[in-house]
C-alpha cells in the first residue's frame, strides 16, 4: 500500500502507524511521517530476554541534507509541546509493500529510505538511496538513543554515556549497563562525537490522549556525516544493533532476505488467486491477502527457553497470551497453512499446565506462567478440534495432548483454587462455576484496583459452552483412540450438562442467553453456544436462531460486535480518555473485531445444520452479503487506518467508529482472515 503526498498531512501522518518485527519480540514502529507519538515507538525496540523485557534503544534517526548553495532540508519530524519540525513537508510518499519505505524530495534531489529488521536478531538496518542534484551535498544522521523499558519514560534524564569509536563503528554503553552495549555503523561516513547532547522534551501525543506522562529526554551521542557529489546516486547503509560486527552487516542482504521470507510466507499460504489472467478485483484481493498474511506473521515469536514458537497478542505493548493465541489460532496458523508453527503453538501453551489451567500468559520480567484465566484451558480443546479439521494429525494429538486434555477436565471437575480462580462443576446441575467478585478470569477482565468493571463470577455462558465442547471433544477422541469406557463417561456428562444449560441460560423474555446466570445483560459471549465444533445449543434451533438474531440486531457493527447492548443503562460506546475512563468502557460497549470470527462461526454452523431448504437458501445469500460487506470494510481499514496494513484491537461502536487499544491486534487480524477468505470473487 502507498500513501501519497496528498494523504500525508501532518494531522493524518501523526495518526497512521506501522510496525515490523524480528520474530523474537523486538520491533520497529513509528508513524508514516516518522514522528514518534507513543512511548512504544522506536526504530529498535529490542527484546533483552526474548520475547520479553523490551527496551527502546534507537528511538529515531534524524536526517538532514544540505547543499553547497545553502539550501537545507530536514527529513525528520519531531513533536515538542510548542514546536513541530518540518521534515514531513519534504515527504513525497510512504509505502509498505513488504517493508516500510519513505520517499523524500529535497529541491531536485530524491531520497528513499527503507527500514528492515534482521530476523531473529535485535538489529535494525536502514538503506538510503540519494539521487543528487548537480550540487555538492552533505547528509547528516543524528541517532536519538534511549535505554529504557518500553512501558516507561526517561523524563528529565541524565544519560551516562561511554562512547568508543572504531572508524564509523560506534560502541555505546548507556547508564553504566556494561553487559548490553549498543553498536552503530553508517557507511562512507565520518563521525562527530557529541558531549552530553540532550534532545529535551520529546512529546508523545498518543500518551497524552491516553492520560499518561508524555515527555522525555533523549541522548544524541554522535552525528554521522556523508558527502554526496553532484549528480551522484549514492547508497548509504545505517545499522543499529545489540549484536557486534555492525560494520560488516550487509544491509542489502538483510532487506532482501526479509522480503523473500515474507514473500514465501504469503505464497505458502496458497490464499492468493493464482492464474495467468487476473482481473482487477482479483488483484486487489491478492493485495489484501498479502497484507493480512504479513500482519499475521508479525505476531509470531520464538521463545528460546522453550525451544518453541509463540504468538504476541498485539503491538505495541502485549506479550503472548494463551487466550488470545488460541482464539487467533485458526486464522493465523491453520488458514495460512503454517501447520508446523501450529504444532509449536499448541505445545507452548500446554507445557506449563498447572492444576488443569493453561497459562494465560508469561511474566514479562521472569517468564513465570500466569494463571488468571478459566477459559484458556477450554479454548485449547477447540484449537485442537480446528487443528484436526485441517490436518487429520491424530497421532500428534494422541501423543502429546490426549492425557493432558483428560487431566484438564479432571481438575475442573475436582475444583481449582489456584490464583483464586474458584473453578468447579456444580454437582446439582452439572454447570461450570468460576471466579469470585474480585477475580476476573474471563476475557472481559478489566479491573480498577480491586474492583471488577464487568464482574462475571458464577455460571458464565461462554465457559459453560466451552465446557460442553471440551466434554464432547474428549468423547470423540476417546472413540478415536478406542477407549470405550471413557467415551461413554464423557458422553453421559456432556448430555447432562447440555440439558441443564438449555434450562438455565435461556432468557425467553429477551430471546437470548444470560451472560451469567442471573445477569440479563445482552453481550456477545452467548455466541459461543452456537459457534464451536460441538455447540451446546443447536445453531438452527429456535433458540439458536433467536440468540443469533438478537446479537445481530443489538450488537453487530461493521467493525465488530458491541460488548454490551445499547439498550443497557451501563452502555458506553466509545473507548477514550485516561486509564480510568478507558478501563470503565473496555467491555461496556466498544466493538471488538475478534468477535466477528465468533459471529461468522455461528453463522456457518446455522447454515450447515439447517434442514429447511428455503431458509437455508436465504441464509446463504445473507451470509455472502455479510462476507462481502466485511471485506469492503477491512479492505478500506487496511489502507486508511491507525495501523498501516493491520487491524486494531477494538473500535468505538458508533460512527465514525474510531479505533482504539493496540493498533495491531493478533485476534483481530486472524478473524478478518477467517472471514474474507470465504469471499467469492
Amino acid at each position: 500500500m502507498k500513501i501519497t503526498k496528498k494523504q500525508l498531512s501532518l494531522e493524518d501522518g501523526l495518526q497512521n502507524e506501522w510496525v515490523i518485527s524480528n520474530g523474537i519480540g523486538g520491533y520497529a514502529s513509528t508513524t508514516v511521517i516518522g514522528a514518534n507519538t507513543r512511548r512504544y515507538h522506536g526504530l529498535l525496540v529490542a527484546a533483552l530476554n526474548p520475547p520479553a523485557k523490551r527496551y527502546v534503544v534507537l528511538s529515531k534517526l534524524d536526517e538532514n541534507i544540505s547543499f553547497e548553495t545553502g539550501e537545507s532540508y530536514n527529513l525528520y519530524t519531531n513533536v515538542c509541546e510548542n514546536y513541530i519540525s518540518d521534515g514531513y513537508k519534504s515527504l513525497e510518499s510512504f509505502e509498505k509493500d513488504y517493508l516500510p519505505e519513505y520517499t523524500f524530495k529535497c529541491g531536485k534531489a530524491k531520497i528513499t529510505k527503507k527500514i528492515a529488521m534482521e530476523y531473529g536478531r535485535n538489529t535494525v538496518v536502514i538503506k538510503y538511496v540519494i539521487k543528487n542534484d548537480n550540487k555538492n551535498a552533505k547528509m547528516t544522521f543524528a541517532p536519538l538513543l534511549n535505554f529504557r523499558d518500553f512501558h516507561k519514560l526517561n523524563g528529565e534524564h541524565y544519560y551516562d554515556i561511554d562512547l568508543s569509536l572504531d572508524g564509523s563503528k560506534a560502541k555505546i554503553y548507556i547508564d553504566k549497563v556494561r553487559d548490553i552495549p549498543i553498536y552503530m555503523y553508517c557507511s562512507d561516513s565520518r563521525v562527530i562525537a557529541h558531549d552530553h547532547d540532550i534532545f529535551k522534551n520529546m512529546y508523545f501525543i498518543k500518551e497524552e490522549e491516553r492520560g499518561f506522562d508524555n515527555k522525555e529526554d533523549l541522548i544524541v551521542p554522535l552525528v554521522y556525516e556523508v558527502d554526496i557529489k553532484p549528480k551522484e546516486t549514492k547508497e548509504i547503509s545505517f545499522v543499529c544493533s545489540l549484536e557486534d560486527n555492525t560494520e560488516i552487516t550487509d544491509v542489502n542482504k538483510v532487506i532482501s532476505d526479509e522480503e523473500e521470507r515474507l514473500k514465501k510466507v504469503v505464497k505458502d499460504s496458497e490464499l492468493q488467486i493464482n492464474k495467468v489472467r487476473i482481473k482487477a478485483e482479483e488483484k486487489e484481493y491478492n493485495e489484501v491477502i498479502k497484507d493480512l498474511v504479513i500482519a499475521a506473521d508479525s505476531f509470531v515469536i520464538d521463545r528460546p527457553i522453550f525451544g518453541l514458537h509463540s504468538c504476541l497478542a498485539g503491538f505495541p505493548w502485549f506479550l503472548d497470551w494463551g487466550r488470545d493465541t488460541l482464539i487467533a489460532f485458526e486464522g493465523l496458523f491453520l488458514i495460512t497453512k503454517r501447520f508446523d508453527l501450529a504444532k509449536e503453538i499448541l505445545l507452548t501453551f500446554s507445557r506449563d499446565i498447572k492444576q488443569g489451567l493453561v497459562p494465560n500468559g508469561y511474566s514479562g520480567f521472569d517468564n513465570r506462567p500466569l494463571y488468571n484465566s478459566a477459559d484458556s484451558s477450554l479454548l485449547l480443546f477447540e484449537a485442537i478440534n480446528k487443528y484436526l479439521k485441517y490436518t487429520k494429525d491424530f497421532e500428534f494429538i494422541e501423543k502429546y495432548f490426549y492425557l493432558k486434555l483428560r487431566n484438564i477436565v479432571d481438575n475442573y471437575k475436582q475444583g481449582i483454587d489456584l490464583d483464586d480462580n474458584n473453578i468447579y462443576v456444580d454437582k446439582k446441575d452439572n454447570l461450570l462455576v468460576s471466579g469470585t467478585p474480585n477475580t476476573q478470569n474471563t476475557w472481559m477482565d478489566a479491573k480498577i484496583g480491586d474492583t471488577a468493571i464487568t464482574p462475571r463470577n458464577g455460571k458464565v455462558v461462554e465457559l459453560n459452552a466451552l465446557w460442553y465442547n471440551a466434554l464432547k471433544t474428549l468423547e470423540y477422541l476417546a472413540k478415536k483412540f478406542d477407549n470405550k469406557d471413557m467415551q461413554d463417561m464423557y458422553k453421559k456428562e456432556a448430555n447432562a450438562h447440555k440439558r441443564s444449560f438449555a434450562k438455565a441460560f435461556y432468557n425467553a423474555k429477551k430471546k437470548c442467553l444470560y451472560d451469567v446466570i442471573g445477569d440479563e445483560k445482552i453481550r456477545p459471549n452467548q455466541l459461543f453456544a452456537i459457534s464451536l465444533t460441538y455447540p451446546v445449543i443447536s445453531p438452527s434451533s429456535k433458540v439458536g436462531k433467536e440468540l443469533f438474531n438478537t446479537c445481530t440486531k443489538k450488537l453487530l457493527t461493521k467493525y465488530g460486535l458491541r460488548t454490551l447492548s445499547p439498550d443497557d443503562e451501563h452502555y458506553i460506546p466509545n473507548y477514550e480518555g485516561g486509564p480510568l475512563q478507558r478501563d470503565s468502557s473496555y467491555h461496556q460497549g466498544p466493538a471488538w473485531t475478534w468477535l466477528l470470527g465468533l459471529y461468522e462461526d455461528a453463522y456457518s454452523n446455522i447454515i450447515n445444520e439447517d434442514k429447511d431448504r428455503l431458509e437455508k437458501e436465504k441464509e446463504i445469500i445473507a451470509h455472502e452479503k455479510f462476507i462481502k460487506d466485511e471485506y469492503k470494510v477491512f479492505k478500506k481499514e487496511l489502507y486508511n487506518p491507525e495501523g498501516v496494513a493491520t487491524i486494531s484491537e477494538l473500535y468505538n461502536s458508533e460512527p465514525p467508529y474510531e479505533s482504539g487499544g493496540t493498533f495491531s491486534q493478533a485476534w483481530s487480524v486472524s478473524e478478518v482472515i477467517k472471514i474474507i477468505t470465504k469471499l467469492k470473487i
